[in-house]
């Protein structure tokens, strides 16, 4: 977003993004009575929970080095991306093979680390816990209730996101369009197309949910960043915002007055959040997800099952 937001070089080339943070912190309390006991980023989706979808994004666009920010009610997050060799050895002892494979290929892909963050502050605080971790490298954030689901062929959202870091060689964030009713839901961002490009914004503010009247745009943050450290400082310089939280897009205000957003090819599912395109969480489901064969699942408020194509 400024000069001073080079991405690192070494010997003349750029220093390729390998970390990421993902916040999965929050209490879930729009998909209440569910999330009471169970950690709205594990919620599944056919067979998979959400998070594991955000963790597979995150790889295929080549990051292996992941650090999950959990809290007190979350152990399921890390359980779940654990060895497990009671589970194994009975696989194995029927012959199943082929599921150990798939409970492992995550964990043999990228370092997953932990860390509490003990109050909960928002989201902007969520990140800074990442700190340490991320050291003078740039990194990636992907929320971990929020799925992008590209066509067939496009790269994954973040892997898009990453092309225009590289690209512009500044912080970045990824947007996408709701309905102007839903803005009070979201980050919203003002920004202009750069070289002509619609799908490349300069940005010039992020306004945290505004109200209908005030929304400079109708394009929110689908859940998808690429900082440089700097962001941390402008954290660490920012108060309590709406809600009483730190929140991220004020700090994203004072890292910079220029900046690049991009908007990803491909569906964006807030989870608990009536989320572009779909208008209610049972609609939240990208609309282009695969379900193996066979498979078919009821969802909320539907009295019939209903395939995901």
């Amino acid at each position: 977003m400024t000069p001073s937001e080079h991405p690192p070089t070494t010997a003349g080339h750029r220093v390729a993004v390998r970390k990421a943070v993902i916040p999965a912190a929050g209490m879930g309390t729009r998909f209440l009575p569910a999330t009471k006991s169970m950690p709205k980023e594990m919620l599944p989706i056919v067979d998979k929970p959400v998070l594991q979808f955000v963790i597979e994004e995150a790889v295929a666009s080549g990051i292996d080095d992941i650090l999950i920010v959990t809290g007190r009610a979350k152990r399921a997050v890390e359980n779940h991306f654990d060895f497990n060799p009671e589970l194994e050895a009975f696989l194995a002892s029927v012959g199943k093979h082929e599921l150990i494979d798939q409970i492992r290929d995550i964990g043999n892909r990228a370092r997953i680390h932990y860390i509490r963050q003990k109050l909960q502050l928002g989201l902007g605080d969520a990140i800074r816990l990442g700190r340490d971790h991320v050291g003078d490298q740039p990194f990636a954030v992907l929320l971990g209730d929020t799925i992008i689901e590209p066509p067939e062929g496009q790269k994954p959202g973040l892997r898009q996101l990453l092309d225009v870091f590289e690209t512009k060689r500044a912080s970045a964030v990824a947007v996408h369009r709701v309905p102007q009713e839903w803005v009070g839901r979201y980050g919203i961002v003002d920004g202009a197309p750069v070289d002509g490009n619609p799908d490349v914004l300069l940005l010039r503010r992020l306004v945290e949910k505004p109200a209908v009247a005030e929304a400079p745009s109708n394009l929110a943050i689908a859940g998808r960043y690429v900082f440089t450290p700097e962001i941390f400082e402008c954290i660490d310089a920012t108060g309590q915002g709406v809600g009483g939280e730190i929140q991220l897009t004020d700090a994203m205000n004072l890292l910079a007055q220029r900046g690049a957003g991009a908007s990803p090819q491909g569906p964006c599912g807030a989870i608990g959040l009536p989320a572009y395109p779909a208008a209610t969480p049972s609609g939240c489901l990208p609309r282009r997800l695969h379900v193996p064969s066979g498979r078919r699942m009821v969802l909320p408020g539907q009295k019939t099952d209903a395939s995901i194509c």
